[in-house]
């Protein structure tokens, strides 16, 4: 392999929202690839307190010497409100959490993966990184259609033909639950890293810091409160399940 292609394919980009798969899918990539930048969406979501939490997380990320923290390079905060205003959903209305007509929640945001990884890649492009870490699930999540297995790999491949470069897109928690994720996140960086993940980061749907539960902050109902409560407690009774032994 050629210096200027083994520069290239070390670096990568992770789409960090500041909750708790994408923190766990940053601490993976700072595993394994020299240099890894973030980027997140500001969308106009209901729950942007996220916004603040992925700053405090990346902050307090050097001081984790379980991690490699050095090879954490750049954020980049992109402005897509145009989203929100076109989306009448749960994540961006005061509007009732609830299970629409068409099965899916109304927290669902249409096309929402599809716009983060097309302007991802556009980035990752201009940044020369061959590599974008998301941390969308299939086993533990929602049914956010855009959270699929299939529907990540069409992109890889619409990707790479849009930008005629080869993109690969890594989902390392695609096959994991939450219980599985939390003890990804200790068997990564250890209980320093567990704890940056219950203590900082954010998942609620309502936005709510307020209140804090042994997994976290939350309101404790919303269907996003629930996967990770759930998820912890599953965990406190098998700390040492970590999911498939294989990571794509």
């Amino acid at each position: 392999m050629a210096a200027a292609a083994s520069a290239s394919e070390s670096r990568a980009l992770v789409l960090f929202s500041g909750g708790q798969d994408s923190t766990v899918a940053l601490a993976w990539a700072l595993e394994r690839f020299a240099s890894v930048e973030t980027v997140g969406f500001d969308y106009g979501q209901r729950h942007r307190i996220e916004l603040e939490c992925r700053q405090i997380i990346r902050d307090k990320l050097p001081a984790l010497s379980t991690l490699h923290s050095d090879r954490l390079g750049p954020d980049h905060l992109i402005d897509l409100k145009a989203l929100g205003a076109i989306s009448d959903t749960a994540l961006t209305r005061e509007t009732e959490i609830a299970f629409a007509e068409t099965g899916l929640p109304t927290t669902f945001v249409p096309g929402r993966n599809l716009i983060f990884l097309s302007f991802a890649a556009a980035l990752a492009y201009r940044r020369d990184c061959r590599h974008i870490v998301l941390g969308v699930c299939e086993t533990d999540y929602s049914g956010y259609p855009d959270c699929r297995d299939d529907t990540i790999k069409a992109m890889q491949v619409a990707l790479g033909l849009g930008l005629d470069r080869r993109l690969v897109l890594h989902t390392p928690l695609m096959w994991r639950d939450k219980a599985q994720t939390f003890a990804l996140a200790k068997a990564l960086g250890g209980q320093p890293l567990l704890d940056l993940v219950v203590e900082d980061s954010h998942s609620c749907y309502l936005g709510d810091r307020a209140t804090r539960h042994a997994w976290g902050h939350g309101c404790g109902h919303c269907p996003a409160c629930e996967l990770r409560a759930n998820g912890y407690a599953a965990y406190l009774i098998s700390p040492d399940d970590t999911g498939p032994s294989h990571d794509t």
